[in-house]
């Protein structure tokens, strides 16, 4: 009884020690930092007398077997993409694993790896023939901003994921005994645990792991739960080869697919295909994928998951079909042998909605014959094989400009008519209708201003004002910016960014697409015969009773007209009621701008015609010819504070 009762103190003594050492072990850190780091991960709660526990003599029985396991086997040598050779020797690649190679790794920025792919003749044939450039389907993986696409997600490890040399196992026990270690698994596919022995974990599915770790420490204890992990994946090394962009050994998680191996190497070159990426592992074709069914339909269920040494071969590429037109995805395809026209059309995300189905017009390149483009119509396009250097244009239904004889119109009035609002009226029919469908206008309409909007001149101006504004750029670059001489570099440099930011503001100003109405101040009717469009908007003010005078002069300001008084006043005798000319004013390139949208220069006689209702005087300020500055900064002032872009026009002539 005595002897008894002495083991029981003795283990009493033994619990108490362990857990004054798990207390000092947290105390002092800086202890544990000085461990190395295969000690420090094994010391982590561990008491003493664990399974699991990393005492000095278990280490040494595992460096021992480690050794003993290693030492027989010769060093190797490895030849690096760049040629240089290196010795690796057997304890070096047991103790950091596969993935200490100097091979090519997908979790660091790669020196070697090439931009995308320049076009190749094929593609620069359809940007010749098409007047701009079609992508190449898939080009757009091939980034090297996407490259980060290659790193496989580790977080989550698959049931069916076999365990092998280089893994990195985490154990944690609870219960009677505790304590927790990692272990990577050696060259004999084995882990070392203390006072358990050797456990063979090489070829063991995850989804078993726990299941194999849990006999194992069954067979020394009792009363525990069991918890395991895969801390670290091992690192294999796979080579791409055949029309990779950047072809060689590449160092990927055990996880990687072909496709994260693919996009790891820069993916195919201009002659590569994305149609078929052939896995050979030990000498034979164990596996094939076409990226196609990746980009276009998420498909990865010939994706393979890679192994050591497997070897990624990417074939030359196949035909190519450029498709064009009303399609979802207009680029340039590759075509596998025996896909037809739908087949690739399909590829393309189909006709849009704008598409003429029932029409398809196909370039063939390889028929010397054709003189032009075949019409093929839809029952044909799943008969019709393509051939490489095919063209393929889908016409568009919907984006037809119609002739207007044959257009039905909406038309927006509004204003000083008597029934405002949208109107959808036949073909050819014209304002007169428009305004008896309105009900007429009422008296104090004031016609000779009235405004009218067109889609059709919107685009028109658009197209004359952008060219406008190239001209001034032009100028800009190749005037002076002033007539002296005397300004320094710094001075011009400013006057030079000033100049580029108004014309990036004249370049952002949208035109408002108003047709000016050739009728008289005094007239009480729109003008009857004028065919309506679809989307025009007519505006129809009350009659206007102020005449603005504005820019270099003292007092710019809006005159009450009181047309009562008898004849109005000519356009001088209102400049004179705003003060005249400012000293800085150009007198000779005052103009005015009518009620109707019209410009009256004074050359035509501005200054000594009579003022209309809703008339506004512009004195602008006078500028040096040579100054290409000062020009566009006038014109500015005249788009941006008065907002009138016929007068904008005017002064750019």
């Amino acid at each position: 009884m005595a002897n008894v009762s002495n083991e029981r103190l003795s283990v009493a003594a033994t619990r108490r020690s362990s857990r004054a050492w798990l207390r000092t072990a947290v105390a002092v850190p800086v202890l544990i930092s000085l461990v190395s780091a295969q000690v420090a991960i094994a010391q982590v709660n561990m008491p003493m007398g664990s399974p699991l526990d990393p005492s000095q003599t278990n280490q040494r029985t595992q460096t021992e077997q480690d050794n003993r396991s290693s030492s027989s086997a010769p060093p190797s040598v490895y030849v690096d993409p760049t040629g240089s050779a290196q010795t690796i020797s057997p304890t070096q690649i047991k103790n950091d694993g596969l993935a200490s190679l100097p091979t090519v790794s997908s979790n660091s920025p790669n020196p070697r790896v090439k931009p995308a792919a320049p076009p190749n003749e094929f593609e620069r044939y359809v940007a010749n023939s098409l007047g701009r450039s079609l992508p190449r389907f898939g080009a757009g993986l091939l980034l090297p901003d996407n490259r980060d696409y290659a790193l496989p997600a580790t977080a989550t490890v698959p049931p069916g994921y076999i365990l092998s040399v280089g893994d990195t196992v985490a154990i944690s026990l609870i219960g009677s005994t505790e304590g927790s270690i990692e272990r990577q698994i050696d060259t004999d596919g084995k882990i070392f645990l203390p006072s358990i022995g050797s456990v063979m974990l090489a070829g063991v599915r995850y989804a078993d792991l726990k299941d194999r770790v849990s006999a194992a420490i069954g067979r020394q204890y009792r009363g525990y739960e069991v918890t395991v992990s895969v801390r670290q994946l091992r690192g294999i090394r796979v080579y791409v080869t055949g029309f990779a962009n950047d072809p060689g050994a590449y160092s990927v998680n055990s996880l990687s697919t072909m496709v994260n191996a693919v996009l790891a190497a820069g993916g195919p070159s201009a002659g590569g295909s994305f149609r078929s990426v052939q896995l050979y592992r030990r000498g034979n074709l164990v596996g094939e994928f076409d990226l196609y069914d990746l980009v276009r339909r998420g498909d990865r269920s010939n994706d393979q998951v890679l192994q050591n040494e497997d070897v990624l071969f990417i074939p030359p590429l196949g035909k190519q079909v450029a498709i064009t037109g009303s399609v979802n995805e207009e680029a340039i395809y590759e075509a596998k042998p025996g896909e037809t026209m739908q087949d690739m059309l399909r590829i393309a995300g189909g006709p849009n909605n704008l598409a003429d189905e029932t029409r398809v017009m196909l370039y063939r390149a390889s028929d010397l014959s054709s003189s032009g483009a075949i019409q093929i119509t839809a029952g044909e396009l799943a008969s019709q094989t393509v051939r490489g250097g095919d063209l393929i244009q889908v016409l568009s239904e919907g984006s037809l400009q119609r002739p207007l004889a044959g257009q039905s119109v909406l038309v927006r009035i509004e204003g000083e008519v008597n029934k405002p609002g949208n109107y959808f009226v036949p073909a050819n029919s014209t304002m007169a209708d428009i305004m008896n469908q309105a009900g007429g206008t009422t008296p104090r309409a004031f016609v000779f201003g009235t405004r009218l909007e067109r889609n059709s001149v919107r685009v028109q101006q658009r197209e004359a004002f952008r060219e406008a504004i190239e001209q001034l750029e032009m100028s800009l670059a190749a005037a002076p910016l002033t007539a002296g001489q005397t300004l320094d570099a710094g001075e011009r440099a400013n006057q030079l960014a000033g100049a580029r930011a108004v014309l990036e503001r004249l370049r952002a100003a949208e035109p408002d697409g108003r047709v000016v109405l050739d009728i008289p101040p005094s007239a009480t009717a729109v003008p009857e015969t004028l065919l309506m469009e679809n989307n025009d908007r007519i505006v129809i003010p009350p009659r206007a009773t102020t005449v603005g005078v504005f820019g270099s002069v003292y007092r710019p300001a809006s005159f009450y007209l009181d047309e009562r008084a008898g004849r109005p006043m000519k356009v001088s005798a209102y400049i004179d009621r705003a003060g005249g000319p400012m000293r800085s004013a150009d007198k000779k390139s005052i103009f005015v701008v009518r009620a109707n949208g019209s410009v009256l220069s004074r050359r035509n006689g501005a200054l000594n015609a009579h003022v209309l209702p809703g008339d506004v005087i512009f004195v602008p300020v006078r500028t040096q010819s040579t100054s290409v500055w000062t020009k566009i900064r006038e014109i500015s002032t005249i788009i941006f504070q008065m907002g009138v872009s016929a007068a904008a026009l005017a002064a750019i002539k």
